[in-house]
């Protein structure tokens, strides 16, 4: 028998959701406001969101100094690559776990699970021993392999999906003389497609966003990606919040795309995923 949420309860679930996105929103929207405004504003009392005099110099400067526009590209290549092998190595890997059987699979499956529970930073220096054997260090290279290695949560996600796909089709395509590679590209993946998404946000998200293997990895400036430069663009203009935010700004321009791109899918993805651990 359903029971009826209260007024009161659908009042207080808008009313957090609403500070929520309030607490998130507002430092977005004054870092926004802030990048436009002449550096002889930056600090006015009382802060204003949205600038009296708005200017585009702090884009201007920000794009055309230190190399920026070779961040934005190395971090753009290490970003889409990584995505892509992410995708595929995850998906090939939870169509194994979810329709194949084989010996050892539960093992292998929650061995993987297990090392979720191993925190970032403790990986650091057996990846770097390893990449300096490979000869993976200071290239871009070396980051992609590294962000395209972590599949697990990833797989966990589609291993879920996968999952919930009627065997009949399955059974169908054997029928009409598809192998298992041809089973499990025109009808596992195309099906898949929303929870493709998500895996795709999650992983470009982290690869664009990740800072602390880049630093270690990456001795070259050339090679540097945007996490690197926006700290070292913070330490050289430390005291222009314009230019600071307006740098800023054009890093996180990407990420936003490719949530507007993958947004329609992405919700759906996520729930269906996770319904099936």
């Amino acid at each position: 028998m359903l029971t009826r949420t209260p007024p009161w309860g659908n009042a207080a679930r808008y009313l957090a959701l609403t500070l929520g996105a309030f607490v998130m929103l507002v430092p977005f929207l004054y870092m926004l406001g802030t990048s436009f405004k002449p550096h002889a504003f930056v600090l006015e009392l009382p802060p204003r969101f949205i600038p009296s005099q708005p200017t585009l110099d702090n884009y201007t400067r920000a794009i055309t100094a230190n190399n920026f526009g070779r961040y934005f590209l190395n971090s753009a290549v290490v970003a889409t690559t990584s995505t892509a092998v992410t995708v595929v190595l995850s998906a090939m890997l939870a169509y194994a776990f979810a329709r194949w059987d084989f010996p050892g699979r539960s093992v292998l499956f929650y061995a993987m699970l297990g090392t979720l529970m191993v925190p970032p930073l403790v990986l650091i220096i057996p990846q770097f021993v390893l990449a300096k054997q490979l000869h993976l260090l200071n290239s871009l290279a070396g980051l992609i392999v590294v962000y395209s290695a972590g599949t697990a949560f990833n797989m966990f996600l589609l291993r879920g999906f996968f999952e919930e796909i009627p065997q009949e089709l399955f059974d169908a395509a054997l029928i009409d003389g598809a192998g298992p590679f041809a089973t499990f590209w025109r009808v596992a993946l195309p099906l898949a497609r929303p929870a493709l998404a998500a895996v795709a946000i999650f992983s470009f998200l982290g690869a664009w966003d990740e800072f602390t293997w880049a630093l270690t990895a990456i001795s070259d400036e050339k090679l540097y990606t945007l996490p690197i430069a926006l700290r070292l663009f913070q330490q050289q203009h430390g005291t222009e919040w314009g230019l600071v935010f307006a740098a800023s700004v054009i890093a996180v321009l990407p990420t936003i795309l490719v949530f507007v791109i993958f947004q329609r899918h992405f919700i759906k993805g996520v729930m269906s995923g996770a319904v099936k651990g």
